[in-house]
Formats: C-alpha cells, structure tokens, sequence
C-alpha cells in the first residue's frame, strides 16, 4: 500500500504547486522573451513589429550615447564596491564590540528608508548651481551639469543611502562570528589590523560575498536616482544603461532598440554576476 500510495502522493503534489510553479515562470520569463524578440524587430507601439535581425545590435556599438553609459554604468560599479560598501565595512568593524555601538549605527541608516526617486527629490535642489551645498562649501561648482562631476555627485547621494543597509549587513556578520577565535587570537596578540586581516575578515567572507553580490547587481541597474536628478542630462552625459534604456524605449517610442539596450544589460548583469561568483569559488 505504501509502495502504491507514494507516487499519487507525489503526483498530487506536484498537481498542487504546478498552477504556482507556471504563473510565476510566467511573470518571471514571458516578459524576457517578448523583450528578446523585440530586440530583433522595429517597432515604434503602433505599426506590427517589423523584423530587423541583429541590426539594433549593430546599431548600439556606433550610438556614442550608449558608450557614455557603459562608462557611466562602470564609474557607479566602481564607486559603489569603494563607498557603500567599503565605508560600510569600516562603520561595522568601529562600532562592533563597543559600548553603545548600535546607536552608533542608528543615523548611518536612516537615509536607507528613502527612496531612489525620494532621494532625488531632496538632494537635486541642494546639489543645483544656487543650491546650498555652493553656499556652504563656498565653491561655484555645477555638480549636476558636467560629466564625470555629475555622476560622481550622485554616487556620493547613492552612498550616503546605501551606507546604512550594507553596514547593518556587515554588523549582523560580526555578530555571528564565533568568539572563541577572536579571544584566542588576541591571546596571541593580534590586534587591530592584524586581527582583522587574519581573523575576523576570513570569518566574513560568506557574508561578504553576499553584500558584494547585492551591491555589484543593485549598480549595475542605477536608475532612479539619476532619473530624477538629471535625467541622464545634461545632454545624455550621465546616463546609465538603465537609463539609456528606459529613454529609447518609453521616450523616444523605439521599443525595438531599447530592447536591445535592456538585453546588453541583461547580458552584462548575469555575465558580471557570474564572474564574480566563479571568482569566489
């Protein structure tokens, strides 16, 4: 009876979850393949979708528009592995084993609970050419107006956002590492540094390579936040590829070659991804 019972009980189960199981396939792949096909096609959203081939691929290696974005794209992967990430680390290892070291924490990760498009919003009018941050530094600098400044100013916005959840990340590793290898350590004398470098740092690798991971991927698809604060102006001088993407598809109606931008992202991203995960093996 057992024997016969467990196949029907498998079978039923996979009846049960199979409605789920092709829902979110669905959701998660219909919309890439319809995006791949569009690639090859071009089509405006109003005439049938005419096909074309490899010519809009052919077509984004000449658009220097597109190339100021891969750079603009690689000055965000850059900044971010740097800033949010490194600035994160150093916050977590300073505050960690202090009295009132959670407090410490506290204000580093406020800002996260804004949004991309919010934190656009509140730092493009301090970032303008009459904006505070002119007045209080006493400079004339347009931040916003001229490339690479322009991407810089908000990667330091996107870091100022970023900072508190990978520091939390970072804090909740130091927390899970055991502490019989720090005190024995120490017991041999190693401090500081040396402490960190031999011990604490490869205790945090898994982790690490899950904070990178997030912030390497999060990077690459940068959008908000240049949106609302330049709008990948002036000119398309701070564009991004996501950027890039959004405008020759929904601004510019040309479905066809955006899709083809938003498969180079696809592409980039997993193959970026990919790379990194191999190299942590």
């Amino acid at each position: 009876m057992t024997g016969r019972a467990a196949p029907l009980l498998g079978r039923f189960r996979a009846g049960y979850v199979a409605p789920s199981v092709l829902l979110v396939a669905g959701l998660l792949y219909a919309p890439f393949v319809w995006t791949g096909y569009l690639s090859l096609t071009r089509y405006d959203g109003l005439i049938p979708p005419e096909w074309v081939g490899f010519d809009n691929f052919a077509k984004l290696f000449d658009d220097p528009a597109l190339l100021t974005a891969i750079r603009n794209t690689l000055i965000w992967v850059a900044g971010t592995m740097v800033l949010p990430v490194g600035l994160g680390l150093l916050v977590a290892v300073l505050s960690y084993d202090i009295r009132g070291g959670a407090w410490f924490r506290v204000p580093f990760m406020l800002p996260y609970a804004l949004s991309g498009a919010g934190l656009g919003l509140v730092w493009s009018p301090i970032l303008s050419h009459d904006g505070i941050a002119n007045k209080l530094l006493g400079v004339d600098t347009a931040f916003l107006q001229e490339a690479p400044h322009n991407t810089i100013a908000m990667l330091l916005v996107w870091t100022w956002q970023q900072l508190g959840v990978n520091t939390l990340l970072f804090a909740v590793g130091l927390q899970s590492i055991p502490k019989e290898p720090i005190e024995a350590a120490r017991l041999d004398g190693a401090t500081g540094w040396r402490l960190f470098r031999h011990v604490i740092w490869p205790l945090m690798a898994p982790l690490t390579a899950v904070v990178v991971g997030l912030a390497l991927v999060a990077s690459l698809k940068s959008f908000d936040i240049v949106w609302v604060m330049t709008q990948g102006g002036p000119g398309r001088n701070s564009e991004t590829l996501a950027v890039t993407m959004y405008r020759d598809t929904f601004v510019a109606s040309e479905y066809g070659y955006g899709s083809a931008v938003a498969v180079l992202l696809t592409v980039v991203t997993g193959l970026a991804s990919y790379l990194y995960l191999r190299g942590r093996k």
